[in-house]
């Protein structure tokens, strides 16, 4: 499929791929994973994207090539399969890696723990092992603010204790994000950086691409775009009585091409050789708390509709509050969160809109 060109190039369907700017992202046809294939192919780089399509579809590769106006390498590839993935450090020539390959389901985590062990920490224990045996230097690990459980101080800073985990899922983030530094500091090849990010909701302003969760959502704003939509008939509220301005919990919502570019900004970093430790960590948020309700409020107010919507008793395991300090994201990284809640809460609709045909 390629043929190797000098200085580490490449020649992929006659596109020419330069090793230092080209990133195999793991998982890239999904959610996060698509938007930030976009906004690296926006910013410079050439994308090879792998994923089993387990939580993904392939249209959203379509949406990426539509969007950018280039062709995108895709692998049918699990990353749990070693072989599989080693015929594609053989295949493409790259120097960085995001990994976004793992289950994200809190509630299932907790019904299938031995599912989220397996997959979480397997296919990046893998991922870590072909990068140390190609010599392939930069990993980007897609982390959580799950690490920080119920923080005693807000915002939380990149300092903050980890809180022991809540769920399966939350343990598997942290234990990927110390295997990434153990591996880090042990390997002289490795380099390593893990983004803790709080609550990415929204989709590309185009709407070729969002959020398409399979089944029952995990997150709020999928529910709020289908009750919107009249495919769920009424939407759940759990808990009114938090300590909180409002009775409901308190989140930081960040939209989906903002946290996008910031893993373009940790890419860069990598790449220009600029990491002061082998092994960071990003708060990725926009540092702003909002709560339930304000979200549905502003979900009514900028598309123009009412949302039908009760107050359930809480659901186990979730914290009360909890959002990021970034300055250390702002000023080391040169990132900013930039897109308005209004913004993001439209595009989420939008892309329902498309989806469903409204």
């Amino acid at each position: 499929m390629y043929s190797p060109e000098k200085d580490g190039e490449v020649l992929l369907k006659g596109i020419k791929m330069d090793r230092k700017k080209t990133v195999l992202v793991s998982g890239g046809a999904g959610y996060i994973g698509s938007h930030t294939s976009v906004e690296l192919i926006n910013a410079g780089y050439d994308v090879v994207v792998i994923d089993n399509l387990s939580n993904s579809e392939k249209d959203s590769i379509e949406g990426i090539k539509r969007i950018t106006g280039k062709n995108v390498p895709f692998e049918i590839v699990d990353t749990c399969d070693q072989e599989a993935l080693k015929k594609v450090f053989e295949k493409y020539e790259f120097d960085s890696v995001i990994h976004f390959a793992a289950y994200k389901a809190v509630g299932e985590s907790m019904a299938e723990p031995l599912k989220y062990y397996t997959n979480n920490l397997i296919s990046f224990m893998n991922i870590v092992e072909m990068m140390k045996k190609y010599n392939r230097p930069n990993i980007l690990f897609s982390s959580s603010a799950t690490v920080y459980g119920e923080a005693e101080i807000l915002p939380v800073t990149e300092e903050t204790p980890r809180q022991a985990p809540t769920s399966p899922y939350g343990n598997t983030k942290q234990m990927s994000e110390d295997i990434l530094r153990d591996c880090c500091r042990a390997y002289a090849v490795l380099h390593g950086i893990a983004l803790r990010y709080f609550n990415p909701i929204g989709a590309h302003p185009s709407a070729l691409i969002g959020e398409l969760p399979r089944g029952v959502p995990n997150n709020l704003v999928p529910f709020v775009t289908q009750t919107a939509a009249g495919i769920r008939e009424c939407l759940s509220v759990f808990g009114n009585d938090y300590d909180t301005p409002d009775g409901t919990c308190l989140r930081d919502y960040i939209d989906i091409v903002d946290l996008a570019k910031a893993h373009v900004a940790a890419v860069n970093r990598m790449v220009a050789g600029k990491m002061e430790d082998k092994y960071e960590i990003f708060n990725i948020g926009t540092g702003n708390p909002v709560s339930v309700l304000e979200l549905l409020t502003t979900f009514e107010e900028v598309n123009q509709l009412k949302l039908p919507y009760k107050i359930v008793e809480r659901r186990p395991g979730d914290v009360t509050a909890v959002w990021a300090d970034t300055a250390k994201a702002n000023n080391i990284l040169g990132w900013k969160a930039e897109r308005t809640l209004g913004e993001t809460l439209k595009s989420a609709w939008e892309w329902e809109k498309r989806i469903r045909k409204i």
